[in-house]
This record gives structure tokens, C-alpha cells and sequence, in this order.
């Protein structure tokens, strides 16, 4: 039986590219806690800052972050909407492998219950 799964397209493939790398991970890690300017973020990374910020950037198209700018202070905030498309392809994908385990598991008991009798 074929069943249809939603296409979530490039949205959750930014999404997990961006969360690949231990840097943006850490940097939105930094978020939750409060808004951050782009120093505040780059501080503990030993990185040029035009390389940190296209982390940032990284980040801003995947949607996980949004920024302002204040005159020459730009503030990223974190934007947990940006989850969603991953959050629904790991539901979708844990739900398909619970229905296949079920399965197994039900194939199993009735071949173990077949040679029993």
C-alpha cells in the first residue's frame, strides 16, 4: 500500500544543512536564551567575522533566525516557525517506521505462532 507523504521540498532541506554544522547549532543554542547581536554571537567562535556571518546567513535562509538592523548593529533574534518543515518530516518519518515495526512485529508473532503448530 502506497502512502502519500507530503512534500516539504527545499524548506526542510535548508533546515538541516543548516543544524549540520556544529557552529550554527551553537549559535542557535545562544539564542534561545535571548536576542543577540552579531559580535555577541561571533565572540566565542575563533573565526574572521565575514566567515561568521555567513553562518548567519545560513541560519536567516533556513528561517531559524531573523534579523534587524539598528544602524550599524544588526540583532538576530531565534525563529522557532523555522522548524516546522523539519518537525513535520521527522513526524512523518517516525510514524511510516512505527507502522513498519508494527508490521514486523505482527509478521513475526504470526510465523513464531505457525511453527508452533
Amino acid at each position: 500500500m502506497l502512502r502519500r507523504v507530503p512534500n516539504y521540498g527545499d524548506r526542510v532541506d535548508e533546515v538541516f544543512k543548516a543544524l549540520s554544522d556544529p557552529t550554527r547549532r551553537k549559535v542557535i543554542e545562544r539564542l534561545v536564551s535571548s536576542p543577540a547581536t552579531t559580535s555577541e554571537l561571533a565572540e566565542p567562535f575563533e573565526m574572521a567575522l565575514p566567515s561568521f556571518t555567513q553562518h548567519l546567513g545560513v541560519l536567516e535562509r533556513a528561517g531559524l533566525v531573523t534579523s534587524t538592523k539598528q544602524g550599524r548593529v544588526r540583532t538576530y533574534r531565534l525563529s522557532p516557525a523555522g522548524l516546522d518543515s523539519a518537525q513535520g518530516w521527522l513526524a512523518d518519518q517516525r510514524r511510516l517506521w512505527e507502522t513498519r515495526l508494527d508490521q514486523l512485529d505482527a509478521f513475526l508473532i504470526r510465523q513464531q505462532q505457525e511453527k508452533q503448530q
